[in-house]
């Protein structure tokens, strides 16, 4: 029972590119991050014991390296320094070490993820989905494909990196130093120039492109399922043109936002490979005893291949600056789509909605964001516990709106929407949310049995509870025609059926839960004529009884009505039933 509301949110292309996000939560990427984080408590031994295996690998590796060049010098100078037995043992290790650590690091990390995607879907089965019919579904898609897939390198390409970076700038103090104090300190120093400042900076200059990035990203996969998902329609209207030059610009800006990332890259990498190429020549400088202590040939290359190997490891860092800024964003856009912004009446949110199904709305005030247009403007409504009402008007009105705030998936910015005399702000969501049953204009039917979507609107229906909403939705005598009856399988978005018997589905869904108020929000979309009224004279006759709110665009003549209102800017105006 989840639509999208394009009226109350159609974002221009300006909007789209900039990034505006809606529901807006106020998080930093950095509490984003720390949320994330504290969802892998789970998998924090695992995590920890993978990050060991990680500087353990990179203790044997700068070993080896510093090994094999004693070794080498050793052989050019006649000298027995490092035996062969040595170097092969460092080298077993370093790479059964980096095998365990890649094995162990990467399965914790997908049980990690495995856990956030746990929580996420979690979250939006009890927090945030009432709000869900009111957002984009490419910026969904986009949450949950790219968004979630990022977050894998939160841990392996910048936490394990990081922490490696860290084991290593005291040991090549402690190493280097003990042969020559200055070089120690310059060799030191520009590794942390390459591996701590220049990630630091690449990341807070390139937070604002790679947040931009991930809207640009959401914005090109809104466009392409806009494309696909009405293709019908706007061959129909010949829009094809202008749809595929949406899309060519959406993509355009994509990859303009991602050439400026990798510029930036390529200008980090470079930088960070200057220094560790002028760390290279201090050392040079040093063996030859040229403005530094003068090194012993076998220190000397033994330092230089130590710091050949420690610098290379920076160059990961470099990169896992740019892609901190990206994984920011990232975290930040998951949040916020599970977790729902707090309220002024968050604490106060604690009681159960009455018994009185009453809905009065007093100079209630909205919008979707503080950058967007006022959508209602001290609306005034009363809606008696019973009463059957219609709210008609255009698209972009609000209608839509209305329902997401009666629904709990939004809150006024002023006035008050009172439930049996109470402030609907004041009662807990779930609590309310069993008071109301919504039929959207986009009601999806899952790729699953009828059995299976029916449950959905109360899981522990009866077979014959099934039966009866079928009845009343008067659609049972086609399921019953069916090979396979209530286990019949309807294809993705119930494509096995016709448009009307769809929708009577839907509704017998709706019909399953025992909700006192119903909102019906355009639920006769998609349908012929003669199909729309057979399918009003059904709502008719099984909502006897219960609050029925109406939101269409317009009247068929055959809804039984106790009031009518219009939307027009932002307010109410009482028309003839």
């Amino acid at each position: 029972m989840i639509t999208q509301d394009h009226a109350a949110q159609k974002p221009t292309t300006a909007q789209a590119i900039t990034g505006t996000p809606h529901y807006a939560a106020g998080l930093t990427d950095w509490q984003a991050i720390c949320v994330i984080f504290g969802l892998w408590r789970r998998q924090a031994m695992r995590l920890f014991v993978g990050a060991l295996l990680a500087l353990a690998a990179l203790a044997c590796g700068l070993a080896l390296m510093q090994a094999s060049g004693l070794r080498l010098a050793g052989c050019v100078l006649g000298e027995l320094v490092v035996t062969t037995a040595l170097l092969r043992w460092v080298g077993v290790g370093r790479v059964t070490l980096r095998y365990a650590e890649r094995l162990f690091a990467h399965d914790a990390m997908f049980r990690a993820l495995a856990d956030l995607r746990v929580w996420f879907f979690h979250s939006l089965a009890h927090g945030a989905a009432a709000g869900l019919g009111f957002r984009r579904a490419g910026d969904m898609l986009s949450r949950l494909v790219s968004d979630i897939g990022t977050l894998d390198g939160l841990y392996l390409r910048i936490v394990v990196p990081l922490v490696c970076a860290g084991l290593t700038f005291p040991a090549l103090l402690v190493i280097i130093g003990r042969q020559s104090l200055a070089l120690g300190l310059c060799v030191g120093l520009l590794f942390a120039c390459a591996s701590f400042l220049v990630p630091w900076l690449i990341a807070r200059s390139g937070q604002k492109a790679a947040d931009q990035a991930a809207h640009l990203l959401a914005h090109l996969r809104i466009s392409v399922l806009d494309l696909v998902g009405g293709l019908r329609e706007i061959r129909a209207f010949g829009a094809e043109g202008r749809m595929l030059a949406r899309v060519q610009a959406a993509d355009a800006a994509l990859l303009q936002g991602q050439m400026a990332l990798a510029r930036r890259a390529a200008f980090a990498n470079a930088l960070a490979f200057l220094f560790g190429q002028m760390a290279i020549f201090l050392v040079l400088l040093a063996v030859g005893g040229v403005m530094l202590p003068k090194l012993h040939a076998l220190e000397g290359v033994s330092i230089l291949f130590l710091s050949v190997a420690a610098f290379e490891s920076a160059v990961t860092l470099t990169r896992a600056g740019l892609q901190a800024g990206i994984m920011g964003a990232s975290a930040r856009r998951v949040v916020e789509m599970a977790v729902q912004p707090a309220t002024a009446h968050a604490q106060t949110a604690q009681k159960d909605a009455p018994e009185d199904t009453h809905i009065r709305l007093d100079n209630v005030h909205f919008r979707w964001a503080e950058d967007r247009a006022w959508v209602l403007k001290g609306l005034t409504l009363d809606i008696p516990a019973g009463s059957r009402v219609a709210i008609l008007g255009p698209s972009g009105v609000g209608k839509s709106s209305l329902a997401a705030l009666l629904l709990r998936a939004a809150t006024p910015q002023a006035g008050q929407i009172l439930l049996g005399g109470e402030d609907i702000t004041t009662l807990r969501a779930d609590s309310v949310r069993t008071k109301m049953a919504w039929l959207s204009q986009a009601t999806h039917l899952f790729d699953d049995t009828i059995r299976a979507n029916l449950l959905l609107g109360r899981p522990d229906a009866t077979e014959d509870e099934l039966w009866k909403a079928l009845d009343e939705a008067a659609v049972s005598e086609v399921v019953r025609n069916l090979p396979e009856g209530l286990d019949t399988w309807l294809g993705e978005g119930g494509i096995r059926l016709s448009g009307g018997q769809g929708r009577r589905i839907a509704l017998a869904r709706t019909l399953l839960a025992p909700a006192p108020i119903l909102i019906l929000d355009e639920p006769a979309t998609g349908l012929d004529a003669q199909t729309e009224q057979e399918f009003l004279r059904t709502l008719n006759a099984v909502t006897e009884g219960r609050t029925v709110i109406l939101i269409a665009h317009r009247l068929t003549g055959v809804e039984k009505l106790d009031r009518i209102w219009r939307l027009s800017d932002g307010l109410a105006k009482a028309a003839a039933a």
